[in-house]
């Protein structure tokens, strides 16, 4: 089963640039997609457009069947009424490069506000879902903290486990080491890699070619607004057949 389906989608930011240029994908329940290729490629674009951050110019985002937007015949965008698109975003989490927690709530404020303000949870059931998820990042002892008294690493992980917390069926990386520090970096692919021996749903734009190569089932490399290669880590970071896959891979060790 596909979770997401993302079929011929563009999106620029003015007329003359085309930041994403007619691209495809799908993601099947239980699958990690890995997300690779030069800076300005359009990945984090991807990722904005996929969990509704930003509007497209057409195409189409389908989330387990159900669709999100759609492109009508006149070339019309039409995203989904207010109250299915709520649904449809309670399908996935996205956790941002630079983890966006509120620096004036506590730990565990910040996982348990949005379990009791939108999915309307009681108290107790989200101080248990929080804490629960907070034992499995490491973190038990830190429920009482806020952001500022924890390392880099230690607010990934927070904002790791406040996606979680939603039971998304798919969960979106933005560059999720890009912030930190290099001895930081480990800690959270770690964190990552345990998801993904859980089948947890994955979509990861990174920049940790190895890690890619360990975690993903499915490897896209974007240049330039466009998917320019895509495989198994296999064929794609191991064996690449694109020139242009090949040189942005020469710089990195395999």
């Amino acid at each position: 089963m596909n979770i997401l389906e993302i079929k011929n989608l563009r999106k620029s930011f003015d007329t003359d640039t085309e930041v994403i240029r007619n691209i495809s994908l799908e993601v099947q329940e239980g699958k990690v997609v890995g997300i690779i290729g030069p800076s300005g490629s359009g990945k984090s674009t991807l990722l904005r457009c996929a969990t509704m951050l930003e509007t497209i110019d057409s195409g189409e985002i389908i989330y387990m069947g159900e669709h999100a937007v759609k492109t009508d015949p006149d070339g019309k965008v039409i995203y989904a009424p207010a109250s299915q698109l709520k649904k449809i975003q309670g399908i996935f989490g996205l956790v941002f490069q630079n983890f966006n927690l509120f620096p004036h709530y506590s730990v565990i404020k910040n996982i348990t506000d949005p379990l009791i303000t939108v999915q309307k949870k009681s108290k107790d059931e989200a101080f248990e879902i929080a804490r629960k998820l907070l034992d499995k990042m490491g973190l038990s002892d830190k429920e009482a903290a806020y952001p500022c008294q924890l390392s880099g690493g230690q607010q990934q992980r927070v904002s790791i486990a406040r996606a979680l917390a939603l039971n998304p069926k798919i969960l979106f990386f933005d560059e999720p080491t890009s912030a930190l520090d290099p001895e930081l970096t480990g800690e959270i692919l770690n964190v990552i890699r345990n998801l993904a021996a859980e089948h947890m749903t994955m979509v990861i734009v990174t920049h940790e070619m190895s890690f890619a190569r360990d975690v993903a089932d499915h490897i896209i490399f974007m240049d330039d607004g466009v998917i320019v290669e895509q495989g198994s880590p296999e064929e794609v970071i191991n064996n690449p057949k694109n020139e242009r896959t090949i040189a942005f891979l020469s710089r990195f060790e395999r």
